[in-house]
């Protein structure tokens, strides 16, 4: 939910829409939210949270699969909904807090949601920026266009780049805008996010990672060599490059593949000195 404080309006609620000034668009297709649902492979034991529950559509249906579910929801009219709907389940606790604010289950957990498109990206970033976190898969529903930057192959953003270090991002399929109360005015996709078996870098690495990621992306068309020359030496960048298998002076540094990334960070980590190492910002 997006955290304004106005006053719901009580007979777009009694239809199933949402306020509009509130920014949520809740999904109505039943055939569709089971899908999702089964898109996130929920086994018995697992424990989910649902960011953004609405009146309670999808929480319905993760409670029958999850041991337990947590519903996350910013709106007080939604929440005395929740609790009226589906709160007598057992297995199902509705927390009235911002999602941004939320503590994460201390166990392993799924996040399974119809996320607010105006808090995706920082909604993302509380998920995936601290990976040692105990988050095992998402299944999110965004906007198209998001889904689209976050899952494709090249990367501009250094935040991007370094969860996929530790996650794999997939591009499940497009979601018309029909399938939501009100429509918002672009469709929307499912996108899945999978913790990787083996990470690309450590995770107490991860901030010297952030810092190599921002420094390179800062220019992302220019060539490897004019951007990596700021902390590798020639000698260094020779050695890289033919580990690469890449020309350094044609090759732009937004094109390098995940894997690729991972062997400059690890370069940086064994050859460089600390003091050249790149800082993240604050």
């Amino acid at each position: 939910m997006s955290r304004k404080n106005k006053k719901p309006n009580q007979t777009r609620l009694k239809r199933g829409e949402p306020p509009n000034d509130l920014g949520q668009h809740l999904l109505h297709n039943r055939k569709l939210i089971r899908e999702i649902v089964a898109m996130a492979g929920i086994s018995e034991g697992d424990t989910v949270l649902e960011l953004g529950a609405g009146q309670g559509a999808l929480t319905a249906e993760l409670c029958q699969k999850a041991q337990k579910v947590v519903a996350v929801e910013y709106d007080p009219a939604f929440v005395e909904i929740l609790q009226r709907k589906i709160g007598h389940h057992a297995n199902i606790k509705v927390i009235h807090q911002d999602i941004l604010n939320i503590r994460f289950p201390k166990e392993a957990f799924l996040v399974v949601s119809n996320i607010p498109y105006s808090i995706t990206t920082p909604i993302l970033k509380k998920l995936l920026s601290q990976p040692a976190t105990p988050l095992q898969r998402a299944v999110l529903v965004m906007e198209k266009g998001a889904a689209r930057r976050f899952t494709g192959r090249q990367v501009k953003d250094p935040y991007v780049l370094a969860w996929k270090m530790w996650f794999d991002f997939k591009f499940i399929q497009i979601i018309s805008r029909d399938n939501f109360a009100p429509p918002p005015s672009v469709d929307s996709a499912l996108v899945r996010i999978d913790r990787k078996r083996e990470p690309l870098v450590p995770y107490h690495e991860r901030s010297v990672f952030l810092g190599l990621a921002e420094a390179a992306l800062k220019s992302p068309y220019a060539s490897f060599d004019a951007v990596l020359s700021a902390f590798f030496t020639k000698p260094q960048l020779t050695v890289l490059r033919r580990t690469l298998g890449i020309d350094g002076t044609r090759t732009a540094v937004g094109t390098l593949t995940e894997a690729q990334w991972a062997t400059v960070h690890h370069a940086l980590i064994r050859y460089v000195p600390r003091h050249r190492w790149p800082k993240p910002r604050k």
